[in-house]
């Protein structure tokens, strides 16, 4: 019997961020994007995030599709 199904390989940059990895989160009330967070933990059902601003652990749990790697705009000096 032939298997047909076919490896899926995820590109790096879709992986999902590793503890400590800067990333954007996205508004819940907004829908945008906000930057100044790191992963802290991978839990059950998506990621623990800190606030860099001040060190805080956000008390809810961030979905997978909320997270992303931190995207800075280049050349802008305020980022």
């Amino acid at each position: 019997m032939v298997d047909t199904m076919a490896r899926v390989v995820t590109p790096k940059s879709a992986q999902e961020p590793e503890p400590g990895t800067r990333v954007d989160v996205r508004s819940r009330y907004l829908g945008s994007w906000a930057h100044g967070f790191e992963v802290v933990e991978r839990v059950r059902d998506g990621f623990m995030i800190r606030r860099l601003s001040d060190g805080s652990v956000l008390p809810d749990v961030f979905e997978p599709d909320d997270v992303r790697p931190e995207r800075r705009k280049q050349g802008l000096w305020w980022y």
